[in-house]
């Protein structure tokens, strides 16, 4: 896996940007892979595999939240500036939460209200909302010259993305308002908005060296806030719960395994 972030890293001739834009364009891919099943399945079929999915995506998050981005920024710069970083991140994540209008699958629209957009577009800016502290996540992990931590990173947005892109295909082809290719065709595209992020992440690292403490801890805090205020309540409304939390537990663990064999 290490030879991964080699490749990478040969490929990109050394630009942090150039790096951050393939990790982006690799995890994004993977969230168009992971859709792939809902051009198959029929409709209001695979509710469990997408809570299943849900599941092991935040069990994913929060451990590359810690692995990834918490602990290398307080290497880098100490506890204070990866604290801040985690309460303006959940902040920011918990600002475009109340603010943009979104829908979720089953507790419905949330933000401002508005009449104006149909449902295909609230569910996409959810979708957004989630891919936001993901994509900067990668981008940052990547320009921030560590190259295990960031290849890992890299690695556990990827995998995560293939159950969420099947969750979001599934939720949009439940509404019945959208056919199969419909569905799968946003589910796909709704990844890609984690390419530029990536690139964003990273420029942001790399123009101001000493803001890497302050954006690994920001990414960690809007990926946890999202898992918290997003993810867990929405795939534990349908008693499911105990299926769910062994999936989580088993993301927790693959991302604990990537991480330290990236860095042995």
């Amino acid at each position: 896996m290490t030879s991964l972030g080699s490749l990478l890293q040969q490929i990109s001739g050394g630009s942090p940007l150039l790096l951050a834009a393939f990790g982006g364009l690799f995890t994004s891919i993977l969230n168009m892979l992971g859709a792939i099943p809902i051009l198959f399945l029929r409709r209001g079929s695979g509710g469990r595999i997408s809570d299943l999915g849900l599941g092991f995506a935040a069990g994913v998050m929060l451990a590359a939240s810690f692995t990834s981005l918490i602990l290398p920024g307080i290497e880098l710069g100490g506890i204070l500036p990866v604290l801040a970083g985690m309460v303006v991140g959940a902040i920011l994540v918990s600002l475009m939460d109340r603010l943009i209008p979104h829908m979720h699958a089953l507790i419905g629209i949330e933000g401002l209200s508005t009449r104006r957009l149909k449902a295909i577009w609230l569910f996409i800016l959810a979708i957004t909302i989630h891919n936001v502290p993901e994509g900067l996540a990668v981008g940052v992990g990547l320009g921030s010259g560590n190259l295990a931590a960031g290849t890992a990173l890299m690695i556990a947005i990827a995998l995560q993305n293939i159950p969420e892109g099947l969750s979001v295909g599934l939720s949009l082809l439940a509404t019945g308002a959208y056919g199969r290719p419909k569905a799968y065709l946003a589910s796909s595209l709704s990844g890609f908005v984690e390419l530029p992020l990536a690139v964003v992440g990273a420029l942001a690292v790399t123009s101001i060296r000493g803001i890497i403490p302050y954006a690994m801890g920001f990414a960690a805090g809007a990926m946890i806030f999202v898992v918290s205020d997003e993810i867990i309540p929405e795939v534990h409304r349908l008693g499911r719960e105990k299926l769910v939390t062994y999936s989580l537990i088993a993301g927790l663990i693959l991302m604990l395994f990537l991480d330290t064999a990236l860095k042995a």
